[in-house]
């Protein structure tokens, strides 16, 4: 494997470990009654905050003329706050399950919509790390409105992976993630303000918490879409789900059982074995 797809790879599963801690955060404030759309503008406003005083803001603001940059920031708004929905009534193994749709359909598109060589070997490790999940998070798929609104997220997901290669070319990674939290914010503006609960120093704290995380993860994502294709770091988003079990553990006290190890040990071997697979040759003319 080359050296730049080898850092890619974990540069995107450092960051998969980081999205999961952030919406962590969020299912403690959604949980307690705080509403998901002022967590999702907070988590880009304070993302924000953070980050442009470490980047040079004048080569991010042409960015925002490309429709592309709006297109993939309110693709990923959706996905945040219908997650954020999701998880403040349904049960954190479940919502994961019907978000990890996302890999699939990223896959799918990159394949037909930007024009990616389809891999057979890949797409059987990723149905197979799809299995994995559902042996991780055994979900049950009822109609309810919370985990319509996990299925519509892993949707939406997908699209904004897929879109996150299409304008990897436009600029910096740090340049992308700051017109993305510029975007998100400002949309948000609405509902965030209209949802926003007395500010206390432990929600402060929590709010600090889900963006810092959010921030690096969608970083780390970026950067590693800029050096790999969608295709291969696909099955790589998988690693969000390891990430929600440890913190599962940690924060709400929820322990993997026989089939949840069989499921990890499953993604696991699935991602690690995308690593493997050889690209085909150039034809000698």
């Amino acid at each position: 494997m080359e050296r730049s797809t080898l850092l890619a790879v974990s540069v995107m599963s450092l960051g998969m470990m980081l999205i999961p801690l952030g919406d962590t955060a969020g299912k403690l404030m959604t949980s307690a009654g705080i509403s998901p759309f002022f967590v999702a503008w907070t988590r880009y406003l304070v993302g924000l905050i953070i980050l442009l005083p470490f980047a040079f803001h004048t080569e991010a603001a042409p960015l925002l003329k490309d429709w592309r940059i709006w297109v993939r920031s309110a693709i990923q708004v959706v996905s945040v706050s219908s997650i954020l929905t999701a998880l403040q009534t349904e049960p954190i193994a479940n919502v994961f399950a019907a978000f990890f749709l996302g890999p699939t359909v990223s896959y799918l598109l990159s394949v037909t919509l930007l024009k990616e060589p389809p891999d057979m070997s890949r797409l059987l490790l990723l149905i197979l790390g799809l299995v994995g999940v559902f042996l991780v998070a055994k979900p049950g798929f009822g109609m309810t409105t919370g985990m319509g609104f996990a299925a519509f997220a892993g949707l939406c997901y997908g699209m904004f992976l897929t879109a996150s290669r299409w304008v990897a070319p436009l600029g910096k990674p740090v340049h992308l993630l700051i017109t993305q939290l510029f975007i998100g914010a400002l949309l948000l503006v609405p509902l965030g303000l209209w949802t926003m609960p007395p500010i206390t120093p432990s929600l402060s704290g929590l709010v600090l918490w889900s963006a810092a995380a959010s921030m690096f993860g969608n970083l780390f994502l970026v950067f590693a879409y800029a050096r790999a294709g969608a295709s291969v770091l696909a099955p790589f988003v998988y690693v969000q789900l390891i990430g929600a079990t440890i913190y599962g553990a940690m924060f709400f006290d929820t322990l993997p059982d026989g089939l949840s190890a069989l499921g990890l040990a499953v993604i696991f071997l699935t991602g690690f074995a995308t690593l493997f697979i050889a690209k085909p040759k150039p034809q000698t003319p």
